[in-house]
């Protein structure tokens, strides 16, 4: 489960678990987070969480909120990020992430443009129900068993530059796709090409090390 590690010079005073929506920060006793400081402003930033994805935003405060080091207005966290209010430093710690399966899990859901290649870019097909629901089961590594679900047109997986590959939602199915990276992930032992390759209940995909299952219901 995420969480975020208040400290202030070097002193960790609160360690919160993330685990509503939406958590606040700031000066007011009412925020989730409160940083009794007047550098913070009373409605200070937000944390957003959708998934295992987490946005900070800050809420028009008076002196802003830092991601590493930048000031930021709304900013995705990643696994030891250090948001920085006042005089404050607050770590973004996500253990689901971190242990063991580092980026392999989903780097980019979204459009097809952002999946594929120029040279091979696939337009996405109209979505309808007839697909199913689907999920990628990682099945080795210190995340084994654990299922993310493929709600998006096009969900891509991988380690950038090691080994990518792209899933796309069609109506007669899901499809599997080579992007990028030397290591090309292999689908029941075969590699896998630029070109899309149908996917059906219990194949196993193989992709930078790690195992996953593709199952769907």
């Amino acid at each position: 489960m995420p969480k975020m590690i208040v400290s202030i010079d070097g002193v960790v005073i609160k360690d919160v678990q993330l685990t509503k929506d939406r958590t606040s920060l700031g000066r007011r006793p009412y925020n989730d987070i409160v940083i009794d400081n007047l550098a913070v402003s009373g409605e200070h930033a937000v944390l957003q969480m959708s998934g295992n994805e987490v946005f900070v935003e800050d809420l028009n405060s008076t002196n802003g909120t830092y991601l590493n080091g930048k000031a930021v207005k709304k900013q995705q966290l990643s696994n030891g990020d250090i948001v920085e209010i006042g005089k404050y430093k607050i770590k973004y710690v996500n253990e689901a992430t971190s242990a063991g399966f580092e980026k392999t899990m989903i780097i980019k859901a979204g459009s097809a443009g952002l999946a594929a290649p120029a040279a091979h870019a696939v337009a996405p097909s109209p979505v309808d129900g007839g697909t199913g629901r689907a999920a990628i089961k990682v099945m080795s590594g210190a995340a084994a068993g654990r299922e993310v679900a493929l709600v998006k047109v096009v969900t891509t997986i991988g380690k950038p530059g090691v080994a990518v590959a792209a899933i796309t939602k069609r109506p007669q199915g899901f499809v599997v796709a080579h992007v990028e990276g030397e290591n090309r992930p292999t689908l029941n032992g075969a590699s896998i090409g630029a070109e899309p390759v149908p996917l059906k209940n219990g194949d196993l995909l193989e992709l930078a090390g790690t195992q996953m299952q593709f199952v769907q219901h």
